[in-house]
Formats: C-alpha cells, structure tokens, sequence
C-alpha cells in the first residue's frame, strides 16, 4: 500500500509539473507510431533537449516469429505482477493459496483449447522446452527397449536439435523427406516404423510455409502400431480446432507467445491414460508432477491461460478473417505480378502464414526495401543465416526461388489497410528490383536461364 500511495503522488507531481506536454502516440493507416521520449532520463539542462516527435514504426506481419499481448491478457496478467505475488507451491499461507489457484485455473483454461484433463497439461518456459522433454524424455525414458525414433525434414530447429544430440547418444533417427507440397507421405511413415520405435513427432502446421500435416492420420498408424506420437503445435493451437483425443495425440507442445500470450511461457501436454513416461531435463524442487522443476512464474501461465481462452472463444471469427485477408493479399500480389510462386500446399494450409517467392528478386534485397513493413524471409530462429531456409529446400524449390522467398504474417490485429499497403509496396519494389536484374531481363528477351553455363572469372 505504502509502495502504490507513492506511485500516486509521483504521477500527481508528474502531471502537475509545468512545460508542454508529449505529444501522445498516435497509430497512423501505413505505420505503427510510438512515444519513446518518456524512456529517457531527463536532462538537467531542459532547454537545450530537442523535442521529441512521435518515431515511426514499420507496420507488423511477421506474426509466426511472435504476436502482440493481447489487452485481455494483460489485465489478466496485471493484479498476480503486483498484489498476488506469492509462490504457488507456498502451502501454509493465503498468498501461495491464491497464486495456487490462479495457476490451476490457467491449467484448466489451456486443457480445455485441446481437449484434454488439466493433470495432463505440465508448464514450461515455451515449445522449445516442451519439445525437448517431448523428445528427449520419451527417448531416454525407454532406451532400454526402444532406441529409434522418426521425425521429418521441416521441423522446427529445435526438434532437429534435440534428435541430433540422441544420435550422439546411440539412438537412431529417421528423418522423413516431405513432398513438394510439404506433406508427408503417410505411406512413407508406415514403413519407417521399426519394432524398436519409440516416438514419432512431427509439427502440427509449419513456421515458414504454413502447411499443415494430417495430424489424425498420423495419430491413427502411431496408435496401431503402440508408438509414442509428439507434434509441435506452436503454431496451430488456438488458430485451428485440436483434440487430443481425437487425433490419438500422446505429447503436444504449446508456446505462448505465439497465441497473444507472454514471451517465457509455454505448455507441454502429456498424456495419462495410457500413460505415457518422460525422463525430467531438470532437476530440483519436483514442481509440475516431477516433470518439470522450478516456481512456476504465476503472472506468466495466468496470461498463457487466458490467451487459450480468448483464443477458443474466437477462434472461428479470427480463422474466417485472416482468411479473408490471407485470400486479398494473395491475389492483389499475383494478379499485379508475374513470376510469382507460393511455398506449400495451398488447400492443407493455415491461411495466416503466406510465404511467396518472386523469382528474379534476392529475397534479403526486397526485405531492405520493404523497411516500413516488419517481415521475414523465414524462421526467426534461423533468419541470421544466409543460407536458403532448409524447409523450402526439402520441399524441393530451386535454390534462387528460395533465396527469393518472403513469409507474410496476418494476426488478429492485422487491418485491411494493412494488408493492402504491404501488397502496394511490394509490387512496387519487385518491380524496381526487376528492372535492376540482368536476369529478368534476359528472361523477357525469352532467355531460358537453366540453358545458360556459367563461368567464374
């Protein structure tokens, strides 16, 4: 109380004091606008300060590397950051009770987005975290009996990573190629499936094309066959309707960032009946039933819980719209711009993530040039590297389309002026890197590219 009445009398003082005002931010149609002069220390000598403008921001679509907190998750977020502030596993007082409860009620809110019982739902930093105790926990925990297991091409980094390192530990791995369109053959997993399998993970939708895998499918040949099936659903949950249950799911990783939620938060879910075992990464306290030691950080799982919920409540709505916006951004760009391709299967695809190649346009070129528009060329994770992205390597796109390739995200929060002000730009500077390009213009002279033997000098 003490700490809040000093609070107040700061802000009164603060708003008290004479001389101009900041200019409040605004949000402008083209770019997001923020106030940072409130950020700084202020100067002893005022008067020599320049005054400080609103600073223009590039307009977001790269909603696969991370969404905005959803205001709704913040005010569920704000009384457990500043009055309930307990430990949830403190037993013997009213602030660990109540730190307790809100905990289990985000348990509740997050089993309830896929179908599951809130003692199957175990909390953790985020999906790299729950991948590597989907991965490495299973593998270890039965490496007596099993020592293989199978995963795909165009996994997330994080998947590749930890069946990597179980391969220097004397398992083995079977990484599935994918088909041009990024599906997997089911056939193809049929056949990998050895007596001593253990698990089977593949990712429910993909970061950087967006396809997605037929997950009850999958879930049905693991469940006949009496092996273990993990997907990463980082990217699915909250987006498109999941069951458990129904796609015969044993292991699922959730991340909240990726859903309106906090950064540092994530979910792993693990199936009780039948049960499935897990080696623990972590040592110590013996939190989230033994799997996962540590305080579970309240604040964090209440806004991971409350984004499930405003996620299931509009689900519908928010498919239908970025539909919608997906299908505008599409056909503005390919309608104005020839040469254009799309990466994966367009019918088993979640709209929200569009990733185009524009041949004859260096990809990382056209990124510089789109400035005022957050974007990526493909995974976050991976995005420092200049290599063309392995995920559209394994879908078998050439090497220069790949190196051309732009991935579009469109959110809850993404406008129609939005969508249409990134297509306006974008044709623009594809057009202008064309008329640069020695190669366009070899291929209007009806040149063919693939005839022509290159020499170094």
């Amino acid at each position: 109380m003490l700490l809040r009445a000093a609070w107040r009398r700061a802000a009164v003082a603060v708003t008290a004091a004479p001389g101009p005002k900041p200019a409040a931010p605004t949000r402008g149609l083209r770019l997001r606008v923020g106030d940072h002069a409130s950020q700084s220390a202020i100067p002893a000598d005022t008067t020599a300060a320049p005054e400080a403008g609103p600073v223009l921001r590039p307009l977001y679509m790269d909603v696969q590397a991370t969404t905005p907190l959803d205001p709704r998750v913040l005010d569920a977020m704000l009384p457990y950051l500043i009055n309930y502030y307990g430990n949830p596993h403190s037993r013997t007082h009213a602030y660990g009770w109540e730190s307790e409860a809100a905990m289990e009620r985000a348990r509740q809110q997050v089993a309830s987005l896929i179908g599951a019982d809130p003692r199957e739902i175990i909390f953790t930093s985020g999906a790299t975290e729950s991948n590597n105790i989907a991965i490495k926990g299973v593998a270890r925990f039965y490496r007596s009996r099993k020592k293989h297991l199978i995963t795909t091409q165009t996994e997330h980094k994080c998947v590749l990573d930890s069946c990597r390192s179980l391969e220097a530990e004397g398992f083995q791995v079977t990484y599935l190629p994918v088909q041009k369109s990024g599906i997997i053959d089911l056939k193809e997993l049929e056949a990998a499936i050895q007596p001593d399998t253990s698990l089977v993970s593949v990712m429910t939708v993909n970061n950087e094309i967006g396809v997605k895998q037929p997950i009850a499918e999958i879930g049905q040949i693991c469940s006949s066959r009496k092996v273990y099936f993990h997907t990463d659903a980082a990217q699915a949950v909250g987006k498109i309707p999941l069951d458990v249950n129904d796609m015969k799911i044993d292991l699922m990783s959730i991340s909240g960032h990726k859903i309106y939620g906090p950064k540092g938060v994530g979910a792993i879910y693990i199936r009780r009946r039948p049960r499935v075992r897990v080696e623990a990464l972590q040592s110590g306290g013996g939190q989230e039933r033994g799997m996962r030691s540590g305080t579970v950080p309240t604040p964090l799982v209440v806004g991971l819980g409350a984004a499930c919920e405003v996620a299931q409540q509009e689900m519908e709505y928010d498919h239908k719209r970025i539909s919608k916006l997906a299908e505008r951004l599409i056909q503005n760009i390919m309608k104005s711009l020839p040469d254009v391709v799309m990466n994966g299967d367009p019918e088993h695809h979640y709209p929200g993530c569009i990733n185009l190649s524009f041949a004859y346009v260096e990809g990382e070129s056209l990124l510089m040039a789109l400035k005022d528009v957050a974007l990526s060329s493909g995974s976050a994770c991976t995005s420092a590297s200049l290599e063309p992205s392995y995920v559209l390597r394994a879908i078998g796109t050439d090497e220069d389309l790949a190196h051309s390739s732009i991935r579009f995200g469109i959110g809850r929060f993404t406008t129609e002026e939005e969508v249409d002000y990134t297509v306006e730009k974008c044709i623009q500077h594809v057009k202008r890197l064309r008329e640069m390009s020695p190669l366009w213009e070899m291929v209007q002279d009806g040149i063919d590219l693939k005839s022509i033997k290159w020499t170094q000098h």
